[in-house]
């Protein structure tokens, strides 16, 4: 029985990071993917091996498809057959609204956010699809909870990339369903980590607007993605875990 590998996008900060350690804690040899960070990204890979397990860090932009194809490549090469993804990475800018903003901003969200989880499942339904001489696998998409309400005033972009992902982990869920592919996302809510500085809100918690009052921890949505990317997952796909307070 080989180790089962995952890839995830992002994972040198917040959300990814958390999924990377847990991952990594699982048994999973985890590959962790980064833009620029590369300190912190093998910070990441150093605690996983610290605590007993197989990591590397691989830069690539999933906005760029050669980047990409170059991420999966290193990843057959260094640790072995896939077996799950966890589209992680994705982008927000500074809070405006829709009036204010520009193509360029649009081009530059919709590019990472949808074009850049598109291909990286792409490049994974590849490796694990029975069709194609692999044995099954798991995609886990990062939505957001904005694909429901929208981030009006805020982060309208955002949101309807978001509602992208989702729409997407429907169709694709029953596209690769017969290949032995799951393919599930989670919603996060407001969580404490550094994407909100990008849009220019270091501190963001809008406590009033949660149910719960308070704001989650990357690990909690953590947590739901290494559920769905579990064998006690294995009737689930195509659905949504709103990891969001009750919002």
């Amino acid at each position: 029985m080989h180790q089962p590998v995952v890839l995830i996008t992002g994972a040198s900060r917040g959300i990814g990071a958390a999924t990377a350690l847990l991952a990594g804690a699982r048994g999973y040899a985890v590959c962790v993917n980064y833009v620029n960070n590369k300190a912190a990204a093998d910070a990441v890979v150093d605690a996983i091996i610290i605590g007993g397990g197989k990591a590397i860090a691989v830069a690539a932009d999933v906005a760029v498809e050669s980047d990409v194809i170059s991420l999966f490549e290193t990843v057959d090469a260094k640790l072995g057959p896939l077996t799950a993804l966890v589209n992680n990475a994705g982008i927000l800018e500074k809070q405006m609204q829709l009036a204010q903003m520009d193509v360029a901003r649009l081009q530059r969200i919709f590019t990472t956010n949808i074009i850049g989880s598109f291909i990286c499942a792409r490049e994974a339904v590849k490796r694990m699809s029975t069709n194609s001489g692999g044995s099954g696998g798991a995609i886990v998409n990062v939505s957001s909870v904005a694909a429901r309400i929208g981030g009006a005033g805020e982060y309208v972009d955002y949101a309807a990339s978001k509602g992208a992902i989702d729409t997407m982990t429907i169709g694709l869920a029953k596209e690769v369903i017969d290949q032995g592919i799951r393919v599930n996302a989670v919603r996060p809510g407001v969580i404490y980590t550094d994407i909100h500085a990008s849009g220019g809100e270091a501190g963001r918690v809008v406590k009033d607007s949660i149910p719960m009052r308070r704001g989650g921890r990357a690990d909690e949505v953590a947590q739901a993605i290494l559920w769905l990317l579990s064998d006690q997952a294995s009737y689930s796909t195509g659905t949504f875990i709103d990891v969001a307070g009750g919002r």
